[in-house]
């Protein structure tokens, strides 16, 4: 009695926390008139943290993209910062209503939400210090060596195919990997190039290797599954801005605000 009175309460549960999805459709947004965006701002250009006008500001192209689909539905936007890793949990247990922070849509990640359609691609490389650049721009000079990658992240997918030799150091943020390889704690980090080249540009430390480690398929939205309203609203803003090229636009705007 007590395994089946147990088996209840998790069905209900898992009613619950079903019910708690649907409850942030794309109805129950415009009834509220917000709507919450999960992001992980340590990502730059995707999303990153920058002072604007004496306010510490979350901004980035994924985060302009978000604020597009705010105002195409006619709401206010909620920005939630939150660790990578505890983005899909969060948008699952309904504590956001979205995720925009350059996530690729892994089968793995399907099997738990929904992606919408792809708006940005980008090449995978690695950062390491400006000394080892000339040394260090193979998958084989690593073995042996830690390589960094932000914990849940497609680049730990990379670094768990590709770098079998290797030691694997994951952590939450990018920032704190930065100082593991600036103190060298680690000797290199698996980044988006796009990202990557941020990163050196901020720091004069570290640079780009070089290493082609293959495009990331793309990244999109994520909503809760079930949320076909909501998707189909996304997917048309995206779509619009792709084909009237103001999300070129969007991109020039971040990396002109992360180089700054």
């Amino acid at each position: 009695m007590k395994k089946i009175l147990l088996l209840l309460i998790g069905i209900m549960l898992t009613g619950c926390a079903v019910m708690g999805g649907e409850k942030v459709g794309l109805d129950a947004i415009q009834t509220k008139g917000t709507i919450v965006v999960g992001t992980s701002a340590d990502y730059p250009p995707y999303e990153f943290h920058k002072v604007i006008d004496g306010k510490d500001t979350i901004v980035g192209f994924d985060i302009a993209l978000a604020e597009k689909v705010a105002d195409d539905l006619g709401v206010e936007l909620e920005i939630v910062d939150m660790s990578f890793d505890g983005l899909l949990p969060a948008l699952v247990s309904g504590k956001i209503d979205f995720i925009a922070a350059g996530m690729t849509p892994t089968d793995e990640r399907k099997e738990s939400v929904d992606f919408s359609t792809i708006y940005y691609d980008t090449n995978q490389t690695m950062l390491v210090l400006n000394e080892n650049v000339d040394t260090l721009n193979t998958i084989d000079a690593f073995s042996g060596l830690k390589v960094g990658v932000q914990k849940a992240s497609l680049q730990e997918g990379i670094y768990d195919e590709h770098f079998t030799a290797s030691e694997k150091v994951a952590l939450s943020k990018i920032p704190n990997l930065i100082m593991e390889l600036q103190t060298g704690k680690i000797d290199g980090i698996i980044l988006a190039e796009v990202v990557a080249n941020n990163y050196a540009e901020a720091n004069e430390s570290i640079s780009v290797n070089g290493l082609h480690l293959g495009s990331e398929g793309g990244v999109a939205l994520a909503v809760n599954k079930g949320n076909e309203d909501l998707l189909e609203a996304i997917n048309k803003t995206i779509d619009s801005v792709v084909s009237d090229g103001s999300f070129d636009q969007m991109i020039i705007d971040a990396m002109t605000l992360a180089e700054e």
